[in-house]
């Protein structure tokens, strides 16, 4: 879904009268509650309305978590910009403390209440098969499937005051689970119209598709016999992040959907020759259109059955963690699909139930539904779905999605965002989602320590990536959306001769401070149908008839093969604290990424993944291939994306030379397409003695060979470049090259 990616210039949204106060009303919440409650807790109105018991009421706040016990305004003390805004960071901080209270008093805490997987949907238990929904719209229910002959008077559902719906189907005479593994349930409801329709559970586990009868997915009861289990423990994700983003469906050369276990079988393994410790799996929550990428989810519990079970997901995460790569999941909170029979839209008959009704409810570019966050069911059921990934099938973090249209109530939709903050403290931001935002980052730092969370966010809110505590949203990273788009301008754009050195810096060096960033060259985004990746802007048809061993080295190829190494590598240096790239681009993969679908008749050409081209030893992939593993091993050997230590020490407009210092590494770029410089001075940080620890020009990836790794340069004690020192170094065109210093 390339059209959420982005946001374009246009009027501004209308600023709202009152954005900091609760908005859910009485009647809302009290069909929210699910009947658990505390003794001594305070009744459901006091509890969960706005006013008249205010947010800011300190008294009801005091036994909150003592780690959130300040007022959420310490994130100024390192920006004084947000003085002006003093008032909306307590008052958010406030609404999420009342969140925080609300849950201890009346689930027993937010760990029990993340944990609605646990009771809500279909569970196996000593008496029969348990199952509970919520769904406060519907007048009737009862469980169907084949299991009872599809008979709606069989296995009738109760409801209680706050509209969750419960019953149990008890065990056959012989004492063996009445619903068969495999076979097809669905929750039939009577609306308050009068209508009976029939939905797919909304915490199905498993749903599938028979295209011979339907393109509809039906949900399946999964109770294996034997059920996967883990050898190796959940893993604290290193500082020094190396994200490998991949897209199980597409992880083959062949012109099919490919699998968990081809994908362990087959990926995993490369991904650790390359270096990588993470991997980032896309589209894994069910989603009924696969030309969504996986960004319109239907079933938000059920790995996506187009890849094999569930059991084979638990495999792939478990083998990654045996290879010491952390596994992060693509997670889509920021809408859902708006199918109605085998997704959530109208689950119980009404317009809203997980959703806001009417226009807020609705995504007008995406064509989607827009959850309510400030509703309590639906809070533990998307808090639930996190808890759910992480304990039934070991995730070590997440990337959120549509992070931006989340927190704004324009969604970004023809919104430029400048950087003035009154766009992000005012009356455009979605105070609701933006404290779930902080709840669900509250949740996976307080219960699972280490766990990382990153940020699909365009709009550069500040404090998104500072600690819930301070007052910020809590995320770990930010993704550096500007950087891709930044290669892709300037290739489109500029003659190589008039590229800014200083524009490049700029760009990669534009963070918040203290609030950490995970910089690519290009994701998944940059590959989509419309778009090219950086290789194929690079050297484009010659991809076709230029990429031999055997052929000529045309000038095309000899330059997209050297910029697409040093891109890659000053991005990496400098851009950030993580570093992400999208499967098959670290090697130059070709073209672009298309899924099945009407337009291109129903073809997979694009879909895919050609790994084969890294394996042919007559093709000029592999010396890309080869760059990026020795970039990403040289990284896990000097671990630059975690150290604190970066200056830059050159931008030379005329020579187009890039120097900087990060990691204990002097890092040197020369973009000039024709200059070579012969014992060019450059300052340096530290004095002793230095060698050659990567150049982009070896013969092993495709260069000329120009610089000799046995050459030691040696400092002299002299300020250069503002630095204490300088060295003289050889610089061949379109060459990078990073020197380890020696004491």
């Amino acid at each position: 879904m390339p059209a959420k990616k982005k946001s374009t210039s246009g009027s501004k949204a209308k600023q709202q009268d009152n954005p900091l106060s609760i908005s859910s009303s009485t009647q809302d919440l009290a069909e929210s509650h699910s009947g658990i409650s505390t003794p001594g807790s305070p009744t459901l109105q006091d509890n969960f309305t706005g006013p008249p018991t205010r947010v800011t009421d300190s008294s009801y706040l005091m036994g909150s978590d003592p780690e959130i016990s300040g007022d959420g305004t310490d994130v100024i003390k390192t920006d004084g910009y947000l003085e002006d805004h003093r008032a909306y960071f307590g008052q958010r901080f406030a609404h999420f403390k009342r969140w925080v209270r609300d849950i201890e008093l009346n689930e027993g805490g937010i760990d029990k209440f993340s944990r609605g997987y646990e009771r809500f949907g279909l569970h196996v238990t000593d008496e029969g098969v348990s199952y509970r929904e919520w769904a406060p719209g519907a007048r009737e229910a009862s469980l169907v499937g084949d299991f009872n002959g599809w008979d709606v008077a069989a296995n009738p559902l109760t409801r209680n005051e706050y509209g969750v719906w419960e019953t149990v189907v008890p065990n056959t005479e012989s004492g063996e689970v009445a619903i068969a593994h495999g076979s097809h349930v669905k929750v039939s409801f009577v609306t308050d119209k009068g209508e009976r329709v029939y939905r797919l559970p909304a915490w199905s586990r498993y749903v599938t598709q028979d295209l011979s009868k339907s393109p509809i997915y039906e949900s399946v009861f999964y109770n294996p016999p034997h059920k996967y289990e883990f050898k190796h423990k959940r893993l604290v994700p290193p500082a020094d992040l190396r994200i490998y983003e991949a897209h199980v469906g597409i992880s083959s050369p062949e012109a099919r959907v490919a699998t968990f276990k081809e994908f362990t079988q087959n990926v995993l393994p490369m991904i650790s020759d390359l270096g990588y410790n993470a991997v980032q799996l896309m589209a894994v929550m069910e989603h009924a259109y696969y030309a969504s990428f996986g960004y319109q989810v239907t079933s938000f519990f059920a790995p996506s059955s187009r890849y094999g079970e569930p059991d084979d997901l638990r495999e792939l995460v478990d083998t990654a963690h045996s290879l010491g790569i952390v596994v992060f999941l693509d997670v889509v909170h920021s809408h859902a699909c708006n199918n109605v029979e085998d997704g959530m839209n109208q689950f119980d008959g009404t317009d809203h139930c997980y959703f806001h009704e009417g226009g807020r409810g609705r995504h007008e570019l995406w064509n989607s539904r827009l959850f309510n966050y400030g509703h309590h069911e639906v809070t533990r059921f998307l808090l639930s779905n996190l808890r759910y990934w992480i304990e039934e099938f070991g995730f070590d973090g997440f990337r959120f999605d549509g992070v931006t249209s989340m927190m704004y109530k324009h969604h970004g939709i023809a919104y430029g965002f400048s950087g003035h903050y009154n766009e992000y403290f005012c009356g455009n931001t979605d105070e609701e989602a933006v404290v779930y935002l902080m709840l669900a980052n509250y949740m996976c730092h307080k219960l699972y320590p280490g766990f990382v969370t990153i940020a699909e966010d365009v709009s550069g809110m500040p404090a998104m990536c500072r600690s819930v505590q301070e007052g910020g949203v809590g995320f770990d990273y930010r993704l550096t959306m500007s950087v891709p788009d930044m290669w892709i301008k300037l290739l489109k754009e500029t003659k190589d001769e008039d590229w800014s050195m200083d524009h490049i810096a700029h760009q990669l060096t534009n963070r918040r401070y203290q609030e950490r960033a995970i910089t690519y060259c290009e994701s998944h985004d940059q590959a989509l149908v419309g778009d090219k990746t950086l290789a194929f802007w690079l050297m484009d048809k010659e991809m076709y008839t230029n990429m031999s061993d055997h052929t000529y080295l045309t000038p095309v190829i000899e330059r997209g093969i050297a910029l697409h190494k040093m891109i890659r590598l000053v991005t990496c240096g400098l851009g950030g604290e993580g570093y992400l790239t999208f499967e098959g681009n670290e090697f130059g993969h070709p073209e672009w990424l298309d899924f099945p679908r009407e337009g291109n008749g129903s073809s997979f050409h694009y879909a895919r993944r050609q790994f084969n081209l890294v394996k042919d030893e007559n093709l000029r992939y592999k010396y890309l291939y080869r760059f990026d593993k020795a970039m990403m091993h040289l990284e896990q050997q000097h671990k630059w994306l975690s150290a604190h230590d970066q200056w830059v020490t050159l931008k030379h407009e005329g020579d187009k030379v890039l120097a900087f210092e990060r990691g204990g590494l002097l890092w040197i770029f020369n973009f000039h397409p024709t200059n070579s410089y012969t014992d060019y001075r450059l300052g340096a940080g530290w004095a002793g003695k230095y060698k050659v620890a990567l150049s982009t020009d070896d013969h092993e990836f495709l260069g000329q060979g120009r610089i000799a790794h046995d050459t030691e340069h040696f400092s002299t004690p002299m300020e250069w470049n503002g630095r204490p020192n300088f060295i003289q170094v050889y610089l061949p065109a379109r060459t990078a090259v990073v020197l380890r210093h020696f004491d």
